[in-house]
């Protein structure tokens, strides 16, 4: 049986040494500060905002909060964010996506000065990671990385499948991975062999949003599976992988949820305490 990753543990360890390492920078008067901006009304955006702030006091971090009608102007959105970039109190800006359609998402990502761009989004810190030079990495990706850490999982000479191919996951998660030395594949919903490319890879990340779209009998055995899906169906979240069975072959696997969505948010706030302690290296 397989080794079930449990994302919320390691997220609370994480949340853990965060909380101490923000105490000590209180102490010099550098309280790490994020600022969420969610234009319009989604509830589901609504309750990703809500869990951000609420992971941000149990840490100590600063969080603020902005919260604009669904209305607001491009032009106004770009002027708040010019604002955020100059405030010295402010060391991360996540502005929560999706925008409303007449606001153009690729503007307001490159807005954000690269070093508040604590989800990693920016192509500045994107082209960097293809680089290999240091850079913040999108928090799902540097979550995933830190599972297979905490689970002694050395990707080096493995063959790793990447299943998706966004710029949030599938893309940088495949970089990161090669500069662990890994081999990697990236397939996607349109791949013909799919299910062949499944079954050569040691570790599979599944991120392609399709639910229980990756059959358990097509994983080797001894398949390190990492499901970063997070699908609802018929009132039930379920991953990209067909978990119970997948679960008898694979060496280990993270579930939906409580696998790689809680360290989504915990990279968040390491993100953002980094990004402090930057600025504070800065004024050296």
């Amino acid at each position: 049986m397989a080794i079930i990753i449990d994302g919320k543990a390691i997220a609370e360890r994480l949340r853990n040494d965060l909380a101490k390492e923000v105490a000590e920078l209180a102490q010099s008067n550098n309280i790490p500060g994020l600022a969420v901006i969610l234009v319009g009304d989604d509830p589901a955006s609504r309750s990703y905002v809500a869990s951000k702030d609420r992971a941000c006091q149990k840490v100590g971090i600063h969080s603020r909060q902005i919260h604009l009608p669904a209305a607001t102007r491009e032009d106004e959105l770009l002027a708040l964010i010019d604002e955020l970039n100059r405030d010295s109190a402010i060391d991360g800006i996540l502005v929560q996506l999706p925008l409303p359609k007449h606001i153009e998402t690729a503007h307001i990502i490159e807005a954000i000065h690269p070093d508040k761009d604590v989800d990693g989004f920016h192509p500045y810190n994107l082209g960097r990671l293809a680089s290999g030079a240091p850079c913040f990495q999108p928090c799902t990706p540097l979550g995933i990385l830190r599972l297979l850490d905490e689970t002694g999982i050395d990707l080096a000479g493995k063959n790793v499948t990447v299943v998706g191919r966004s710029n949030i996951v599938g893309k940088p998660v495949a970089l990161m991975c090669l500069a662990r030395h890994a081999t990697v594949t990236i397939c996607h919903s349109r791949t013909r062999d799919l299910a062949q490319q499944i079954g050569r890879a040691d570790v599979v990340i599944a991120a392609v949003g399709r639910p229980q779209m990756l059959k358990g009998a097509w994983f080797k055995e001894g398949a390190v599976i990492i499901d970063v899906g997070i699908n609802r169906v018929e009132g039930k979240l379920v991953g990209d992988v067909e978990f119970e069975s997948a679960v008898q072959r694979a060496s280990a696997i993270t579930p939906v949820p409580g696998g790689v969505g809680p360290m989504t948010i915990a990279m968040l706030l390491a993100n953002t305490v980094e990004s402090r302690k930057r600025s504070i290296a800065a004024r050296q």
